[in-house]
């Protein structure tokens, strides 16, 4: 298999990602911004497929409209230059100090009307350029003190602001989904919808969640002390997994953005193998972009930036090989099947069974041998240990 990116391999990249100067709270950057015309050139040249971007990315905050149209007429001649897709839109509500309480959930408002502004319009952006996808982080969407927020009115906002954005594309006729972004905290000492579970619960109390889902990001759940593969497992068991932010983060500590799968390597082969597997027993598959959302770290240089983003290409293609390898092989079939995962997959009630003939089966409860049953091993060691060895390389020509 080549380790070398294809467009219909469908891998994006922030231009936020490509774009980070090594700017943070402790230091001043450590290499130039780009243009975003030269980041779509950039990309094309080492073989993704698709772009993303916040407003602000793209076009200054405060940029006057006439500057603002050429701006966009320039990056969408990039666009039709190279054949890189737009496919994710995101906004930016949480770098300008008005929103430092938030835009949606704050206390103040006019910033909650200037940030729905804000927003609406850059849907209107993101249909202009196709996309298919409208992410909302909410970073800012939190507090740090109990005593500074109604939590009830905030999320009573959230979900007027989040329900009044998915209003607005389906009466434009939108071919347009939005994702919510979930993160536990940072910049905010607590955010709201901290996590894949309380993001699903939120969805499912809005008027129009039929078109709005998640964009589950790798380092935001190992954040909260959460397995990745299991939350968008969980997110497509339930229909809502409708973008991904794959990057690397070793255990809990600030966000780190780092490369895929230079974090922690078996919770990427475990993505990987989701993602392009699907279910052992089968149900929805992911069939969206792979979206990298990394930092180049602070200490490359230029040359850097873009090796760090071909490593995110490289590192998924090379865990697409094992995870194909590692579903294939007799072995690990076997293995599974010793586990008892196919056996999951039956009813725990019988074809027709009532639960007045289940009660009534004493073989379930009183007849049957608990200690016995106690006794069987599931193999789960030797089948992890499969995984392992397929993650490091050993399992593939063996």
């Amino acid at each position: 298999m080549s380790y070398e990116p294809k467009r219909e391999d469908h891998f994006s990249f922030g231009m936020w990602t490509i774009n980070w100067n090594g700017q943070d709270q402790f230091g001043s950057n450590s290499r130039p911004l780009l243009d975003p015309v030269d980041i779509v050139h950039g990309l094309s040249d080492i073989g993704a497929w698709g772009i993303t971007f916040h407003d602000n990315d793209l076009v200054p905050f405060g940029t006057k409209p006439a500057e603002r149209d050429q701006i966009i007429a320039r990056f969408k001649k990039a666009l039709a230059d190279t054949g890189i897709v737009c496919e994710m839109v995101t906004t930016n509500t949480f770098a300008h100090p008005i929103f430092k309480d938030g835009a949606f959930t704050s206390n103040d408002r006019r910033v909650r009307r200037f940030g729905l502004r804000k927003v609406l319009r850059n849907v209107d952006l993101a249909a202009e350029l196709g996309a298919k996808t409208f992410v909302m982080w909410g970073g800012r969407e939190g507090a740090e003190y109990d005593s500074a927020k109604d939590v009830y009115a905030a999320l009573d906002r959230y979900r007027e602001g989040i329900d009044t954005v998915a209003g607005y594309i389906k009466s434009q006729g939108y071919d347009l989904k939005i994702a919510l972004e979930p993160k536990p905290n940072e910049p905010r000492g607590d955010i709201f919808l901290p996590t894949v579970g309380h993001a699903l619960a939120f969805i499912a109390q809005l008027e129009n969640q039929d078109i709005i889902g998640l964009n589950p990001e790798v380092g935001h759940e190992t954040m909260a002390v959460l397995n990745y593969t299991t939350g968008i497992a969980q997110a497509l068991w339930s229909g809502k997994l409708f973008h991904i932010d794959l990057n690397g983060q070793r255990s809990v500590k600030y966000d780190q953005d780092l490369v895929f799968g230079h974090g922690d390597l078996m919770s990427a082969f475990g993505t990987v193998d989701l993602l392009e597997n699907g279910f052992p027993n089968g149900g929805p598959k992911y069939t969206g972009p792979r979206h990298f959302d990394y930092k180049p770290s602070r200490t490359e240089d230029l040359d850097g930036v873009w090796e760090s983003a071909k490593a995110n290409m490289r590192m998924y293609l090379v865990l697409k090989e094992r995870v194909l390898a590692f579903r294939a092989d007799p072995k690990v079939q076997a293995a599974m099947e010793a586990a008892g995962i196919k056996e999951l997959a039956q009813p725990t009630l019988g074809p027709g069974e009532t639960l007045d003939q289940f009660l009534a089966d004493k073989s379930v409860f009183e007849d049957l041998d608990v200690d016995k049953v106690a006794e069987h091993g599931f193999g789960f060691v030797k089948l992890n240990q499969l995984a392992t060895e397929y993650a490091c390389g050993v399992g593939v020509n063996d």
